[in-house]
């Protein structure tokens, strides 16, 4: 999370301390000559984005422009028709908004619906705006807050891996290849006769898609563990990671992304865990939002939004089996 910025505003004020003083005292104070006042100079320009910036951006140098310097003043800027200043056209309805520029239109946030009203006789100016939605209070993150960026999930169309056992007893695990008649994973050809270790299938393992409610730079990963799913462990042994850079560029749109390659595991120790012991997966998710909200476990790490739990290996042989009634090919995950 970052941290809020507060900007504090301090005067600075001399006080000299005065005695009384006679005429000729205050003598030395006055114009020898005429008296003039110099030029003004004008005053500065107001910096309406100073308390309230604007959101800032992360994404494509092509992509969102920053918004233009709103006009009026600090107090009534022209981008939010806040309540009690100046309009023109009396009845007029026009969108408003009171809360930060930086939330506007974000997560829970909506502009409200503001009309134009007598406020004296002479003056006209924005009525309540009515039926904005703020961030909540006390929410730091997500929509509440009105981020950008809340949810994603990521749906991996193939995540079966395959055992390849040797007359030696080793063995090694490799990505399997979606058959196109059945649409379902089979192990690829591995030659008759041939040495340890399988080579790497020529096709790649899964197709994958992409939905997230922010744009973004996401990086995903996908690692096969050995272990126990209900009690993971930082020593669970790694089988394989494979993972995809993302360039997501459209909110709330199914993305194809690319192909998750084919692999092979050749820590045959590792393997013979995963067949006794049993394996899961975990995905993982590490980014930058377009509006620079920053997806990682809070410290900056890739964050672990799901593991998967894998099917005994008997189930690949006999999926009738009453514990193998949930067993699927794909997988997903929410972040």
């Amino acid at each position: 999370m970052k941290p809020s910025l507060f900007i504090f505003s301090f005067s600075c004020f001399t006080v000299i301390a005065c005695s009384s003083t006679t005429r000729e005292g205050f003598s030395a104070l006055e114009p020898e000559g005429p008296g003039e006042f110099g030029e003004t100079a004008p005053p500065p320009e107001a910096d309406h984005f100073a308390n309230d910036p604007p959101p800032k951006w992360c994404g494509p140098k092509n992509g969102q422009k920053p918004p233009p310097l709103p006009g009026g003043t600090e107090a009534c800027p022209s981008d939010k028709n806040k309540p009690g200043c100046a309009c023109d056209t009396l009845g007029e309805k026009a969108a408003c908004w009171t809360g930060p520029r930086a939330n506007r239109g974000l997560g829970i946030c909506k502009d409200g619906v503001t009309t134009c009203t007598q406020i004296s006789e002479n003056v006209r100016g924005w009525g309540p705006c009515e039926g904005q939605a703020l961030p909540n209070k006390g929410s730091t993150e997500g929509a509440p807050a009105c981020k950008c960026f809340s949810a994603g999930r990521w749906k991996i169309d193939n995540v079966v891996p395959c055992t390849v056992p040797y007359p030696s007893g080793s063995a090694y695990l490799v990505s399997t290849v979606v058959d196109p008649a059945t649409g379902k994973a089979a192990c690829p050809d591995i030659p008759a006769g041939s040495s340890p270790p399988p080579s790497k299938p020529i096709s790649d393992w899964s197709t994958s898609s992409l939905e997230v409610d922010c744009a973004g730079q996401y990086e995903l990963c996908f690692e096969l563990k050995a272990g126990d799913v209900q009690n993971p462990s930082a020593s669970d042994c790694s089988l394989t990671k494979v993972c995809i850079d993302a360039e997501y560029t459209k909110e709330n749109v199914t993305q194809k992304l690319a192909n998750l390659p084919s692999w092979v595991a050749t820590n045959t120790t590792c393997v013979q865990r995963w067949r006794t012991v049993g394996g899961y997966a975990e995905m993982s998710v590490k980014g930058l939002s377009v509006r620079c909200d920053a997806i990682d476990d809070g410290a900056g790490n890739p964050y672990v939004f799901a593991r998967l739990s894998y099917c005994p290996e008997k189930c690949a042989i006999t999926p009738s089996l009453p514990e193998c009634a949930k067993c699927r090919g794909g997988g997903d995950g929410s972040f």
